[in-house]
């Protein structure tokens, strides 16, 4: 039995592991980055760009191929959502919007990949939050041994609100993409 359905399955899985790999390795290269890159207008710029790129991964996931003017409103709206959050949080915070948006938007095609048959979407976002919830419970365990770093709890929290966030972005535009579909014919 192959540990993959397709090759597209096996793809987006090697893009969440890496995106995993790279949530954990800011971990420790996180705050000398952010020494780094001081002057606070170049990190607004590649956090806008960061949020640019998770509203573009998160509207490819949730519209697929095709679209039409009604998904793209949808889409308007969730972006301009997470546009919102992020004007009321912290700097941390705003990278864990990034991060875990992207993770739950792969985690959620591959295992959708996995069980096309299905088409469970209620299960799918379940096990989706799990394993992204997963990752963000251990970013935050993993700091209780790093010195430079702060466990907090509500990092954890938010984390899970970020996943949750992402799963209901894709299902709102999965559900307005089925509905024109069958509004069609």
């Amino acid at each position: 039995m192959a540990l993959f359905k397709s090759k597209r399955e096996k793809q987006l899985w090697l893009l969440a592991f890496l995106v995993v790999m790279a949530i954990f390795a800011t971990l420790f290269i996180g705050n000398p980055l952010i020494e780094a890159l001081g002057n606070q207008q170049i990190q607004a710029l590649l956090f806008l760009l960061g949020m640019a790129l998770t509203a573009i991964t998160l509207i490819a996931v949730g519209i697929g191929p095709k679209t039409a003017r009604v998904i793209i409103v949808g889409a308007l709206a969730l972006v301009t959502v997470y546009v919102l959050l992020f004007l009321r949080l912290g700097l941390a915070e705003r990278s864990h919007l990034i991060e875990y948006s992207v993770l739950a938007a792969l985690v959620y095609s591959a295992l959708n990949e996995r069980f096309q048959a299905a088409k469970n979407s209620f299960f799918i976002g379940a096990l989706t939050f799990g394993f992204a919830f997963g990752v963000g419970l251990i970013d935050e365990l993993i700091q209780l041994f790093i010195p430079q770093r702060v466990f907090d709890p509500i990092d954890i929290l938010f984390n899970g609100l970020v996943i949750l966030l992402a799963i209901l972005s894709i299902l709102i535009m999965d559900f307005l993409k089925t509905r024109l579909n069958r509004a069609k014919t």
